[in-house]
């Protein structure tokens, strides 16, 4: 993970916000509204021009105040977040769900705090070993900091989809699809360490931006079309070595059976020539892939 760009330090943090319960402010502009009717309503009866005067300024005034103030009235539902600022300044985050009261002259934006999915697209890069693969990935991903998810990127999930591409193509040619050797990492016979490197990868890349990865999973690996066919001819020729190696490890092994309960139960007496000759037969007649025909040696072995 050396040559992760090494991202810049946020320059704010997440911190409560100054809020209180809306429903108390809810039910003074209401009360604002009222009082701004009543008066309005009293200055259309009064004859005096000075005191109708009077009245509508005083309605004119409750009215501007109680609608400033129930601007201030804020609705949070659970998995959202509102951030605060203050004539561009960042006043805090308000994260208790319900009806909340700030200062009503803030602007605030809604940040989800829900868990998302991200699918990249099918990607095609070269492997370890330079051979075209296709793969995909899922990343599961929330906003734990809303302050530098606002703040310290413009699109904070166009940059988790971004640097997720990014984290895949580099974990893709980093490692075969299929390894050579027994004891090295791939793609395909190791994607639990992969997938784990990868969520650690990407959280390098995304700490940034205040996001957490929860979890990633590739959704698909294979090779590309045009070698598809070719490493599947390997495949196939690797898997049928391998059944051929196990067949002679045991064929081996109950020649040497054989050959112990002869000694043990002293059946025949064998020397070396009519051993080899009985390994041979028993050799052929276990490893091969055809049914033994059975051959009656009218002579003796050294005829």
């Amino acid at each position: 993970m050396s040559d992760i760009p090494e991202m810049p330090a946020p320059r704010v943090r997440e911190f409560q916000a100054h809020s209180i319960g809306g429903g108390l402010a809810l039910l003074l502009g209401l009360l604002g509204l009222g009082a701004a009717a009543a008066l309005f309503g009293t200055a259309g009866a009064v004859t005096s021009a000075g005191v109708r005067g009077g009245l509508i300024a005083a309605g004119a005034v409750v009215l501007l105040a109680a609608l400033i103030a129930m601007r201030g009235l804020n609705t949070v539902a659970p998995g959202e977040a509102r951030v605060v600022q203050l004539f561009g300044r960042y006043r805090g985050t308000i994260r208790q769900d319900g009806l909340r009261w700030v200062n009503p002259f803030t602007s605030r934006t809604r940040i989800s705090t829900r868990v998302r999915n991200h699918e990249t697209a099918v990607l095609k890069v070269n492997d370890a070993y330079g051979n075209p693969i296709e793969l995909a990935a899922v990343v599961v991903w929330k906003v734990r900091d809303t302050a530098q998810a606002t703040f310290e990127v413009d699109d904070f999930a166009e940059f988790v989809a971004t640097q997720t591409e990014t984290a895949v193509r580099h974990i893709a040619i980093e490692y075969p699809y299929d390894s050579h050797d027994e004891d090295g990492l791939s793609l395909r016979g190791n994607a639990e360490e992969i997938t784990e490197k990868l969520a650690r990868e990407l959280q390098a890349r995304v700490e940034t931006a205040g996001v957490e990865i929860v979890e990633s999973r590739f959704t698909h690996l294979a090779y590309a079309p045009e070698i598809a066919s070719a490493m599947l001819q390997r495949q196939q020729a690797g898997a049928v070595v391998a059944a051929r190696r196990q067949i002679v490890d045991g064929a081996v092994g109950m020649v040497e059976a054989a050959l112990a309960r002869i000694s043990e139960a002293d059946i025949v007496d064998l020397d070396e020539e009519r051993k080899a000759a009985m390994v041979s037969n028993l050799m052929v007649v276990l490893c091969g892939d055809r049914a033994p025909q059975p051959v009656l040696n009218t002579g003796t072995l050294y005829q």
